[in-house]
């Protein structure tokens, strides 16, 4: 948009740091100074420098498979085995003879600097440099070089390639032995030769797998330490998710009773003094057990809190003192428990209180006064059974969309619901929350106990 104080076309100032100000058109588009401008997500414009300057600037390099070919091996190997050989070649040889000799000893070992980068394109130099070696009639030490570009092949490309190289080299060793061989020994020397081109190819090949076998574990090692890694996070993800849904399980609870506690006393203050020191007492003890809940359930991240092994999780045995908080509370609440709980796990037991938890909480915040809520737990060898009803009307509330047929709308209970199904799903079971046809509400589940139905709580 145009400044408004200066309107479009209107000229003004930009001032640059260091620079003297200069003038452009208010809703033009900046001069282009080679660099281009790239627009971020908050609307800001930023520079990258241009791709020809950035090119000067750094230099243009080529992509990795020319520069690993161009790239020499680590040269003092390969020029220490030509001192050596050119040493050898001054020594032994004639000095009309010394120019060619020395020539061929170069063209043989020069090649091998980049027997790691291009060792086809190598050995191929070589095996030339051999064969006018072997037009000339000139016998040389270098000719290992051949050995050494066989072993590169063999170590450094396929197996194709290496099988090739070896052919070539093995037709060489024929040419030779067929031209050099002294006194009509011809056997034994190709054999000797043979075995030693075998033995190459065999120990490049060799040099290869283990490389690949090397590079495969480097590869499985780093990815298993991703995957610990990756596991880390999500058992880090699911604690936290844990918690804070034990903490709104116990925050939504304690405090939900504890307002209806507090607004009783209110409303008996004056007729019922006797009635409101009693509510106010079980005010302050409902803090103090939201205090231990709150201790116990966070215990478990510090080796050195107590209150984790004083106080025992709660279960199927302390949903009658819940039963017994609720109708102080205002919420008559019947319990009635079927079935022996001894051999249910802890885990599991603590799943059933903080559901029937959960759903009398929302009894008590969303129904009038007068309810009733029925709490029917079935215990059994592989399953428990999880019932709670009540005869109060919940508020009429807009729908915020689809939902599973049965299922109470999000919104009807506020957070819990999502957070009682998350707990019914880790043992197999489904959460059905949701009106009754006479009035009142139901929510309905079952946990599975057994090793294929349960899953890690």
């Amino acid at each position: 948009m145009a400044d408004a104080a200066t309107g479009p076309g209107r000229a003004h100032p930009v001032r640059h740091r260091g620079r003297a100000p200069r003038t452009r058109l208010a809703g033009l588009p900046p001069p282009d100074t080679g660099r281009a401008t790239a627009v971020t997500a908050t609307g800001q414009a930023t520079r990258r420098p241009e791709p020809a300057r950035s090119a000067r600037r750094h230099g243009l390099r080529p992509p990795p498979a020319v520069r690993r070919a161009l790239s020499p091996a680590p040269v003092l190997p390969a020029l220490l085995l030509l001192l050596l050989l050119l040493l050898h070649v001054a020594a032994t040889r004639a000095p009309h003879e010394l120019p060619q000799a020395a020539a061929l000893t170069a063209a043989l070992t020069l090649p091998l600097l980049w027997r790691h980068g291009a060792p086809r394109t190598m050995f191929g130099a070589v095996a030339a440099a051999a064969f006018v070696q072997w037009l000339a009639d000139v016998q040389l030490p270098a000719d290992i070089a051949l050995l050494v570009a066989l072993h590169a092949v063999a170590a450094h490309s396929g197996r194709r390639a290496a099988l090739v190289a070896g052919a070539v080299v093995e037709g060489g060793a024929l040419l030779a032995c067929l031209r050099w061989a002294t006194g009509g020994a011809f056997l034994a020397p190709f054999v000797a030769l043979t075995a030693t081109v075998v033995a190459t190819v065999a120990l490049g090949t060799n040099a290869r797998t283990t490389r690949a076998y090397l590079a495969a574990l480097e590869e499985r090692a780093a990815l298993l330490e991703r995957q610990q890694d990756q596991q880390a996070r999500l058992a880090v993800a699911e604690e936290r998710t844990r918690i804070a849904r034990e903490m709104h399980d116990i925050v939504t609870h304690n405090l939900s009773v504890m307002v209806a506690l507090t607004d009783a006393a209110v409303q008996t203050q004056h007729r019922s003094p006797d009635r409101t020191t009693t509510a106010m007492l079980q005010v302050s003890e409902t803090g103090r057990q939201a205090l231990t809940d709150m201790r116990r359930s966070l215990g478990i991240l510090r080796a050195d809190e107590p209150d984790a092994q004083r106080h025992p999780l709660p279960g199927i045995t302390q949903l009658h003192a819940l039963a017994d908080r609720m109708r102080t509370a205002g919420l008559p609440t019947r319990l009635n428990v079927l079935g022996s709980h001894t051999h249910v796990p802890a885990t599991a037991q603590l799943t059933v209180y903080r559901l029937v938890q959960e759903a009398l909480t929302n009894t008590l915040k969303h129904t009038p006064a007068g309810t009733h809520a029925d709490v029917r737990i079935r215990c059994s060898a592989a399953t428990v059974t999880v019932d709670i009803t009540d005869n109060g009307a919940r508020p009429r509330l807009p729908d915020p969309g689809p939902h599973p047929p049965g299922d109470a709308p999000p919104g009807a209970s506020g957070q819990g619901i999502p957070g009682m199904r998350e707990r019914s799903a880790a043992y197999g079971g489904t959460l059905r929350a949701g009106p009754l046809p006479g009035g009142g509400w139901k929510v309905h589940t079952r946990l599975h106990l057994d090793s294929h139905g349960a899953a890690p709580a």
